[in-house]
């Protein structure tokens, strides 16, 4: 894929390493050259000074092959400014933008931008680590629908994950075992100390950590 992002600070500067590790053909923007010092030696994509609402700037970094425009920096205005010039007028197909004030985060969707807010998700960790542990509700950009792991006890022992599942509100999508982790299928036969890892409906949490005894 073909990647700008726009704002290389601490965010930015590991997205932009990550991708281009992978392959993906990276530009990264910020208006502090001293910025790009975050990339480290080994980062392979293209760097532009400037700001990342820049018509011409986006023009000579090739915004207009792009597949994928993420607007990282620490300005929320900045940051929907850029997007908005991305999914407008280039038309990007996939633009995702930052958003620090939660309050703003309803409007960036309301132009249909995809919102990342780390104020919202890093409260959602926290508040599923306080009272659900086990339970991760900001996996899954949905308020129906959440992450629940399971430690597979001796009652669950040689039952397949066809004998668990409960269509419509638990589904198991991955089993961690000593060698690894595995995607099962509905004849995969459960084994002492796997570890499920599953979606379920939040409106039946609480019947699922009953049923499982957690």
């Amino acid at each position: 894929m073909y990647v700008i992002i726009v704002g290389c600070g601490r965010v930015g500067s590991e997205l932009a390493k990550l991708l281009s590790n992978e392959g993906h053909n990276v530009v990264i923007i910020d208006k502090n050259r001293a910025s790009f010092e975050r990339l480290g030696g080994t980062f392979n994509g293209l760097t532009a000074v400037g700001n990342g609402f820049d018509l011409e700037l986006l023009k000579q970094v090739g915004i207009e092959k792009a597949d994928a425009f993420c607007a990282v920096t620490n300005g929320d205005n900045t940051n929907l400014i850029s997007a908005q010039v991305a999914k407008k007028i280039f038309k990007v197909p996939k633009v995702i933008a930052r958003v620090y004030d939660p309050q703003r985060a309803h409007i960036y969707s309301a132009l249909g931008l995809d919102i990342i807010s780390g104020t919202i998700l890093f409260a959602a960790m926290l508040r599923d680590k306080i009272i659900e542990s086990r339970f991760s509700s900001y996996l899954i950009e949905t308020k129906e629908l959440g992450v629940i792991e399971i430690e597979v006890k001796e009652n669950l022992v040689g039952k397949t994950i066809q004998d668990i599942n409960i269509p419509g509100e638990f589904m198991v999508t991955a089993i961690r075992r000593l060698q690894g982790i595995i995607i099962p299928t509905p004849e995969t036969t459960l084994k002492a100390k796997d570890t499920l890892m599953a979606v379920v409906k939040v409106v039946s949490l609480k019947k699922i950590k009953d049923k499982f005894g957690l």
